[in-house]
């Protein structure tokens, strides 16, 4: 059995900072351990997605409150001193933590295009469309090109380099008629 009689102040400190770093360490590389592990803590943080509980966060936390108390206790201060030196610690750096999720969070954007904003648009066949098949067209939707799969509504044939206009999506492609003057 250990003697935990001699584990003194600074003892104590140093190991709640190794919890919170081998804390930190795991929800690096799992991710937020309390999603992971289907934890709910009903402090999600609204519209901007990063929760108030995040397990990222609170390792910070830990693994600061455990340096700055064993850095008050290098100092010379009291239990009590270090202690709130630690606390303190251990919020500034939390929140730090905290604001940039938040930060980052924000600045997540999609690419992605829906299939739906192609229609009405002007595109060009790439993979010639023989009646009643399917061929390719490619749509420039702002600054994302997208090729999808086509099909005449006409079943008429569209040689490649042709010009249409997409009328409708009908699931993974979409239906097109020739491009003329009347568009």
């Amino acid at each position: 059995m250990p003697e935990f009689s001699n584990f003194g102040p600074l003892g104590i400190f140093l190991a709640i900072g190794a919890i919170g770093f081998i804390f930190l360490l795991i929800s690096l590389v799992v991710g937020d351990l309390f999603d992971s592990f289907g934890f709910e803590t009903g402090l999600d943080g609204g519209t901007d997605g990063h929760g108030l509980l995040d397990s990222r966060v609170i390792s910070v936390f830990v693994t600061s409150f455990g340096g700055f108390g064993a850095i008050g206790i290098q100092m010379g201060l009291s239990m009590v001193a270090s202690s709130l030196m630690a606390l303190a610690g251990g919020i500034v750096l939390g929140g730090l933590v905290s604001l940039f999720a938040r930060f980052l969070y924000k600045q997540q954007s999609s690419s992605s295009v829906a299939t739906a904003q192609m229609v009405g648009r002007t595109a060009q066949v790439i993979v010639s469309i023989a009646p009643g098949n399917l061929g390719q067209i490619s749509c420039r939707v702002g600054e994302e090109r997208i090729e999808k799969l086509a099909r005449s509504r006409d079943n008429m044939e569209i040689k490649a380099g042709a010009m249409v206009r997409v009328e409708e999506v009908a699931g993974d492609s979409v239906i097109v008629t020739p491009y003329n003057d009347k568009y």
